[in-house]
């Protein structure tokens, strides 16, 4: 079974209000294994656009990156980020296929 992610990219807008945020979305991310292999950090843009904040979860199955994002508790802490950020979020499925070399 291949895991899942998700993929988002963020411009906070009010910093305090995101705090709100992180703290609420803490409550989903538990209970449904969330991991972040990316959260913010340094970044270099060489190809594209970008938003200011970069965000990798990875979670053990892509359908349990889906019902955490459908979830009653990530939906409520989305709210609150509603109006302190800007964000585009993907969940994608990981692959397990041949790698080059």
């Amino acid at each position: 079974m291949s895991k899942g992610y998700w993929v988002a990219r963020v411009d906070v807008t009010d910093p305090e209000k995101y705090k709100t945020y992180i703290t609420a979305n803490a409550v989903a991310f538990a209970k449904y294994g969330a991991r972040f292999l990316v959260r913010s950090g340094a970044f270099e843009v060489v190809e594209g656009t970008a938003r200011s904040r970069n965000v990798l979860i990875e979670f053990a199955s892509y359908q349990m990156a889906l019902d955490c994002w459908n979830s009653p508790e990530y939906q409520a802490a989305r709210e609150c980020r509603v109006g302190a950020a800007t964000a585009d979020v993907i969940v994608i499925e990981g692959y397990e296929g041949a790698q080059p070399g």
